[in-house]
Order: structure tokens, then C-alpha cells, then sequence
């Protein structure tokens, strides 16, 4: 049963306890004193879904037959039969549009006007009710925009992030690799769900801040990127954080393998030691 079914069943008499796919430090328990750096590039294309680790080890030819089967599962019995969906292609159109986007705003009205110069005519309604049952699905997160400074939710466009970098590769194909500092940005959402945060998009005036992690002890802040190795980069990625108005921690997270470094209380640290870090 999918969770708003047990709500309708249960009447609140439950507790929901919401599983992600291994995450990089539970996936590198599997393969011993491996170069960590070359590992990690594994699991952002490989992904976490636990039985990768068997096949990645014995027959990686036999990777795309596993996810397909775990895809396959999701989009007819979880998707396409409990929402009456008969059309697998426009369905399929839709996934690989937010799946390719993840990491950046996107509205109903741009997927559907997308779709239809591509030929296939769809609306925005039937676009909204497909992406509903891909959350209801959690194959994808759909996360709001928080104003930093004024504390509230904003209502505009949404982003999007999959439950899962090897079932994104596995339904782009090649074209999922082109766009790594998006990947990453997937895996560091996915592990602050796993540590307990309510996750929001941050904007602070004119600029964005990656992620507003949220729980009962307050605010963190974190800025997501592959490498501020040059300056002009490193001053972008901080002016929001150093923009944000109060004193929550504040951390940006890079695969540059440097030491920890501090800029005016804004902690800059590898997302490799940070995702194996204790929780």
C-alpha cells in the first residue's frame, strides 16, 4: 500500500517509517579499503538500491536488468494501475523531463509545452496528476521554496529531485552523466532526508541557497557545487550563505579535496567526509 492509502485505512493509528536506498556510507561498508573518491563516482551513477552491490560485484552487465525490473515494478503497478494510466510513452516523457531537471525549477506549464512542440500534446492538468502519483510513488521529492529572510513558504516553482542516481541513469541512459553538480546535489538532499531534516529550497533576495535543512533544533544552511577551486566560483557560491541574515550553521559542500575551511563562519567542507560523517 502506498502511504496515503494507509492514512484512508488506519486513521492515524500508525506510524510511517519512509526508506531511502542505501546511502554512501552504508554502500561502502560493501567494498573494504576501495579508493573512496572512485567509489563515491560509482554510486553517483550506480545509485544505492541495495541489490546493486551483489551485481556491481559479481556481473555489473546485469545492472540495467535490476533497475529495470525495480522501474518497471513502480510505473506499472504503483503508477500506471492505480491511476488508470494507459498511456506508458507520455508517462515515461514526463518522468525523463523532471529526471533531466532535477536540480532546477520547473513548472507543469513548461513540462506540458515541452511535450507538445515534441508532438505529444498533454495538459497542464494531466502533467500535475502524473507527478502527483510519482511523489505518491517516491520516486521523486518534490520540494518547496522557503523565504530565508522572511521565514515562509513561497508558492512558484517547484523542484525536483529522484529517489535514486542509478534509476535516473538507467531511464536517460548516457545523457545522465552531463550534468554531475546536479547529481550531487540529489545524493546531499537524499541524505539530509535520512538524517531527519524537512527539506526547502532557500531564497534570499535575488539568490538561492541549494538547501534549508529544517528540524525541531533549527535552521542549517548548505550550498552544493563540484569544485570552488577558482575564485569567482567560491564568491558565488557564498554570497547567498553570507546573504542569509542570522547565525544558523552555514556549510558548502564541494568534491575538491581540500581541508576544511572556514570563510566568516560559512564551513566548507568535502561532501565525501561529510556524507560519512556520523549522523
Amino acid at each position: 500500500m502506498l502511504s496515503g492509502e494507509l492514512a484512508t485505512l488506519l486513521s492515524g493509528r500508525y506510524i510511517e517509517i519512509k526508506m531511502l536506498p542505501l546511502s554512501f556510507k552504508e554502500y561502502r561498508t560493501a567494498f573494504g579499503d576501495k579508493n573512496d573518491y572512485q567509489l563515491f563516482l560509482n554510486y553517483m551513477k550506480n545509485g544505492g538500491m541495495p541489490g546493486n552491490i551483489d551485481i556491481i560485484k559479481t556481473n555489473p552487465n546485469d545492472l540495467d536488468k535490476y533497475l529495470d525490473g525495480i522501474f518497471s515494478t513502480i510505473v506499472y503497478k504503483d503508477i500506471m494501475l492505480r491511476n488508470n494510466i494507459k498511456d506508458k510513452m507520455i508517462l515515461e516523457s514526463i518522468l525523463k523531463f523532471i529526471f533531466d531537471s532535477i536540480g532546477s525549477s520547473i513548472s507543469t506549464k513548461k513540462i506540458s509545452d515541452t511535450l507538445t512542440s515534441r508532438g505529444l500534446s498533454i495538459s497542464n492538468h494531466t502533467v500535475e496528476n502524473y507527478i502527483s502519483a510519482f511523489v505518491e510513488s517516491f520516486l521523486i521529492y518534490k520540494v518547496e521554496r522557503f523565504d530565508v529572510k522572511g521565514k515562509n513558504l513561497l508558492a512558484r516553482d517547484y523542484k525536483y529531485y529522484s529517489v535514486d542516481s542509478g534509476l535516473r541513469s538507467y531511464l536517460l541512459g548516457k545523457k545522465a552523466d552531463s550534468d554531475m553538480g546536479h547529481i550531487l546535489e540529489n545524493i546531499v538532499f537524499l541524505e539530509l532526508l535520512r538524517r531527519g531534516y524537512t527539506v526547502y529550497i532557500g531564497k534570499v533576495d535575488d539568490l538561492e541557497v541549494d538547501f534549508v535543512a529544517k528540524n525541531r533544533e533549527g535552521l542549517k544552511y548548505y550550498q552544493v557545487a563540484l569544485t570552488v577551486r577558482e575564485e569567482k566560483v567560491l564568491e558565488r557560491e557564498l554570497r547567498a550563505l553570507q546573504k542569509t541574515g542570522d547565525h544558523y550553521p552555514k556549510y558548502l559542500l564541494t568534491l575538491d579535496m581540500d581541508l576544511e575551511a572556514d570563510y566568516d563562519g560559512i564551513t566548507k567542507i568535502n561532501v565525501i567526509d561529510w556524507l560519512l560523517k556520523e549522523k
